[in-house]
């Protein structure tokens, strides 16, 4: 299934019932007096967010929903059915937003969350609410308030631990199919991901966490080009970034330090935040040459690019390195817990 990450929806509450007009016809009372009930709350529409929905595709088929209309009002000051309310599945990670206002409405960031998007209307009065001292005999009721209506803009943000960020083929989809169950592609050519890939990494005994693998960026992504920066926003919530670079790139004009200042630059223009976030240099493709020589360009890596954070020497396709660096990660996580609320 293609990965959707961004989707539109109408919805639209159920109005209130009628209220109604009655009055009472008792044996021994000349007088019954009015005994109208009030119309039944429309049904109001949430948005509750659910575990193993991963993408906002199924709303290319339905997007628009509806609350059920409340019933009308009857005799004996009997109040009208309500309408059922509607909710609607999305995946944990949603963000909500008003397509008219562009007023953000809600951030879905646990399952069994939910959000009220549309409230239903209010039942009409019966003719009872109307009796007065100086109207005993009223013979109006009130109509049903209608249920509110809004189109609305759903965007997935994922919630991952860890995230991967690089130039294409700097090996991310190989990196996460050697330490999780994650099959995404991996080819010999760039842009083989196409869309985001989400693995949970074991690193022990009841300890795991989530890693998310992202289109790579090229240079000009935070003004359009390319794929990745469409799926930055999805490395906003995690805790820490693993930036791969390739020590041994196919083409020897490619400069592995120059790549990494472009991606950095990227980030920065994409979110402060993002830039600002926890970031560990990955150095992989060590088996590509001997350990000597792999060992000497790391060194001239960080060298040239005045690092200071934590660095690490892997290889995605054999495995090396990768045991160390699931279990730093681990400890990174446990050392620096989520906090309670999720950021957007």
């Amino acid at each position: 299934m293609k990965f959707v990450d961004e989707a539109k929806l109408k919805v639209q509450a159920g109005n209130g019932g009628r209220g109604c007009v009655s009055f009472r016809r008792e044996k021994s009372v000349p007088f019954g007096g009015p005994d109208g009930g009030d119309g039944g709350l429309g049904g109001s529409v949430y948005l509750k967010a659910v575990e193993g929905m991963n993408t906002l595709a199924d709303f290319r088929i339905s997007r628009t929903y509806r609350g059920q209309n409340g019933e009308g009002g009857s005799g004996n000051d009997c109040t009208g059915h309500g309408g059922d309310d509607v909710y609607v599945p999305v995946p944990v990670g949603t963000v909500i937003a008003d397509l008219e206002t562009g007023e953000q409405l809600g951030d879905l960031t646990a399952a069994d969350q939910s959000l009220l998007v549309a409230k239903g209307g209010k039942g009409g009065w019966g003719n009872t609410r109307f009796k007065s001292s100086t109207n005993r005999t009223p013979r109006k009721a009130g109509l049903g308030l209608p249920g509110e209506k809004r189109e609305l803009t759903l965007e997935l943000k994922l919630i991952a631990d860890v995230g991967l960020l690089g130039l294409p083929n700097a090996g991310k989809s190989t990196l996460i199919r050697a330490v999780s169950a994650a099959r995404p592609k991996v080819a010999d050519y760039p842009f083989t991901t196409l869309h985001p890939n989400l693995g949970v990494v074991t690193a022990g005994l009841g300890r795991s966490f989530v890693m998310a693998d992202i289109p790579g960026l090229i240079e000009g992504a935070a003004d359009g080009a390319g794929l990745g920066i469409r799926f930055l926003k999805h490395l906003q919530r995690t805790r820490v970034l693993l930036h791969l670079i390739d020590i041994a790139p196919p083409d020897p004009t490619q400069d592995p330090v120059k790549g990494a200042r472009t991606i950095v630059a990227e980030l920065k223009k994409f979110a402060a935040d993002l830039a600002a976030k926890e970031r560990w240099l990955i150095i992989n493709k060590i088996d590509l040459l001997e350990p000597k020589e792999a060992d000497r360009r790391a060194k001239e890596i960080v060298r040239r690019l005045r690092w200071k954070g934590r660095v690490l020497l892997i290889s995605g396709a054999t495995g090396a390195g990768t045991d160390a660096l699931k279990q730093a990660v681990m400890r990174y996580l446990e050392e620096h817990p989520r906090a309670s609320s999720v950021p957007p």
